[in-house]
Formats: C-alpha cells, sequence, structure tokens
C-alpha cells in the first residue's frame, strides 16, 4: 500500500490556489536578477561540500523536504540527495521517482517544433495566421520563432481573470487543453512581435497548436516520436489530470510554522498542457536535457538558430549565474563557465535542467517546493547560489 500524503488537498492554503492561478505552468514576474554571488571566491566544492549544501537547504524552516540532484559525465552517474521523497514513509528521493517538471516542459515543445522545422514541416518564419488562421487576427503576424523565445508578444493566459476564478475555485479542474488560449482571445498583443523579450505561457501553447496543424497528429503522439522514444526516455509523459504515477517526489507547500502539506496532486495538469504540464523523472530529465543541449534531436542548420541568444531574458524561475534566452532553450553562464537548459517551478516543485553544448556533461536539479523570485525569493537565491555550485563542479570534472 502506498504512503498516504501529509495534508489533503481539501487543506490547500488560499496563497496555494493564488500559485496555482498566477503560476500553474511555473510563470512568475520578470525582473533583473543579479548573478548569485555567495560562493564566487571559492573553488567548485567537493561531494561532501555539495551534500552538505543539499542538507542546509532541507534544513530551512521554509525549505524543501526533499531535493536530489543528478550529475552526469559521459557513462559516469553520481547522485546527491537531502531529505525524503514523502515526509510520511521517510524514504529517500530517488533518481526514478516520477514529479511535475513544470515549465521544463516548454524545452519540451521546443523539441518538437525544431524537429518539425528540421523535417520542413514547420518554419520558424511560419506564422500564427498561416498555420493557425483560427487564432484571433491580432496575432496573425506573431512568428514561430517569437513563439520560442517570448518575444510574441502573446497574453499570458494564467494570468487572464477567467482562468485565475475557474482555477481559484478548484485548482483540479479539467481544462480543454486545446482552447486555453481562449482566456485571452479578446485580448490584442502586449508589444509589437519580436521587439522585446517577456515569458509567456501562451506562447508554448501556440507551438503545440502550430505543431498539430503542421502534422494533422496530437502533440503528445509527437512528443514520444520526436522526444521520448529517439532519447530513451520510458517514464515521461503528458497527463490530463492531477494524479501522479507512483512512486513520485511528493511536492509541498511549505509553512515555518505548520509544517509541509502536500500539494503533488492539488493541481490539473490539462490547465498547464504543453506550457507546464509535462510529468517525468531525474533520470528520464537526464536523457532529455543531454539530447536536447547537445544537440541530438536537431540538425546543426537548425541548432545554430536555436542557439542565437537574447541577453538578460530570464527563465522563470532564474537558474544560476546570468541568463539569455534561446529558442526554448536557456544559456547560464556561471563563475565556472555556461550550460544550456531550462528551469520550471509549479505547486511543489522547483527545476532546473542543464548541460553542456555537447550534451556530455548534465546536471538535473529538482527540490519539493515551489520557489521564485516572487515566492520565497530568499529560498530561490539560495537554491540558485547551490545550483551554481553543481554547475561548477559538473564543469570542472
Amino acid at each position: 500500500m502506498s504512503p498516504r500524503p501529509y495534508g489533503h488537498a481539501g487543506r490547500i492554503r488560499p496563497s496555494l490556489r493564488l500559485a496555482a492561478a498566477t503560476a500553474v505552468c511555473g510563470a512568475v514576474l520578470a525582473a533583473s536578477v543579479q548573478p548569485a554571488q555567495a560562493g564566487a571566491d571559492r573553488n567548485p566544492p567537493p561531494g561532501v561540500a555539495l551534500r552538505q549544501e543539499l542538507r542546509e537547504l532541507v534544513d530551512r524552516p521554509d525549505g524543501p523536504p526533499g531535493v536530489i540532484a543528478v550529475l552526469r559525465d559521459g557513462d559516469r552517474t553520481e547522485i546527491y540527495r537531502a531529505g525524503v521523497a514523502d515526509v510520511e514513509s521517510g524514504r529517500p528521493p530517488r533518481a526514478t521517482d516520477h514529479m511535475r517538471i513544470a515549465s521544463v516542459a516548454k524545452a519540451f515543445s521546443g523539441a518538437v517544433a525544431l524537429g518539425l522545422v528540421d523535417r520542413g514541416r514547420l518554419h520558424l518564419d511560419d506564422t500564427i495566421g498561416e498555420v493557425l488562421p483560427g487564432q484571433p487576427v491580432a496575432w496573425h503576424r506573431v512568428t514561430l520563432r517569437q513563439l520560442l523565445n517570448h518575444t510574441s508578444g502573446l497574453p499570458d493566459y494564467p494570468a487572464s481573470q477567467g482562468f485565475i476564478d475557474i482555477i481559484s475555485e478548484d485548482p483540479r479542474h479539467h481544462f480543454d487543453s486545446r482552447r486555453l488560449l481562449e482566456f485571452i482571445a479578446d485580448e490584442d498583443l502586449e508589444f509589437r512581435p519580436g521587439s522585446r523579450y517577456e515569458y509567456s505561457n501562451s506562447d508554448n501553447i501556440a507551438i503545440a497548436l502550430m505543431a498539430e496543424a503542421a502534422t494533422g497528429r496530437r502533440y503528445e503522439t509527437l512528443l514520444r516520436e520526436l522526444v521520448y522514444e529517439p532519447l530513451g526516455m520510458e517514464a515521461t509523459s503528458l497527463p490530463q489530470g492531477y494524479r501522479l504515477p507512483m512512486p513520485f517526489l511528493h511536492g509541498y507547500q511549505i509553512d515555518p510554522q505548520a509544517g509541509p502539506v502536500d500539494v503533488s496532486e492539488a493541481v490539473s495538469a490539462s490547465g498547464a498542457w504543453a506550457a507546464g504540464g509535462i510529468v517525468s523523472t531525474p533520470k528520464d530529465l537526464t536523457a532529455f536535457i543531454r539530447g536536447y543541449a547537445g544537440g541530438a534531436l536537431v540538425s546543426d542548420r537548425t541548432r545554430r538558430q536555436q542557439f542565437r541568444f537574447i541577453p538578460g531574458a530570464l527563465s522563470q524561475p532564474p537558474g544560476p549565474g546570468r541568463t539569455e534566452a534561446g529558442l526554448a532553450i536557456f544559456r547560464y553562464t556561471t563563475r565556472c563557465g555556461a550550460v544550456y537548459g531550462h528551469t520550471g517551478n509549479t505547486p511543489g516543485y522547483t527545476q532546473l535542467v542543464a548541460a553542456t553544448a555537447d550534451g556530455r556533461r548534465s546536471l538535473t536539479f529538482s527540490i519539493t517546493t515551489q520557489t521564485s523570485l516572487t515566492s520565497n525569493p530568499d529560498l530561490s537565491a539560495q537554491v540558485r547560489e547551490v545550483q551554481e555550485d553543481f554547475v561548477c563542479a559538473l564543469l570542472h570534472r
């Protein structure tokens, strides 16, 4: 019999309902962030020090109950962990535990779209109007390229009042994922396409719809054929409901006074879909980012387009060091060098996946609570510091 979650969805605090409404796909307010400075004068810490840093995270009163980091260098894998996967059973986190990957799912939609570009089914300069003529005319000039690097100007659908009202009333509400953009269909673009960067979950919903329109195949099928199978990923899926496959890394809302409340299954994935609904494991995410950042899924020609970066453009939440945005991938330049990947956060989880440009070295870093610039920024800053130390350990091997 599986352990019971600590707490229950019925105990979800109002703050979680707000988080579910405004950050169900890992969205937070964009802001300027300086690279984390802690540890800037240190050499990359050895394994003992890395483990100590993870223990310090989970020992915070507001820290995550569990954290797991997977370092991979060629065929060598090292797993670092602290805390528990489930506060009731007390078992440690494992690389085969399922978890919500939040906005790391945006890299998956990028992999699908860029794979279709390679195959000639889509082009980076294809517009919404050409591929999705049923979408609002005001959006028709937005290109696939602009959707991929968040310069489209599409309003962020989780911030719409209609979406907020529904998910505030019922976080487990089952949405028609292919109609999520209807929440903002009466809105104009936020700015002229291509004129500036602004992270928007709507971009990745539009990308998935364009992929379906170009192929006549469901987005979930395209994920399997273009991403999961080529990279040998056997434990990754895009569900519609709120249940997680067993075993899973439990995610928590933390109250320093009242303790953790299990929110692993508090929110339906249908309201995030291609922008944040994927469920995976640290093991599968390691395979993904090694292939994705390393160029295994696209041609060199397409990858050169993907690796054109916008300085200062943040992932949400920010990753380690200084951030720049490419096409569904971010470059994180730390004090020890650069890695490429994506971050994400959603109720119960904060994620980072990153790898070197050749895909040989990778880091998957997962904590079991949500943190961002607007949700516990002190914890977020410490997480980024620890992530940077892990990147330094990875690059200095």
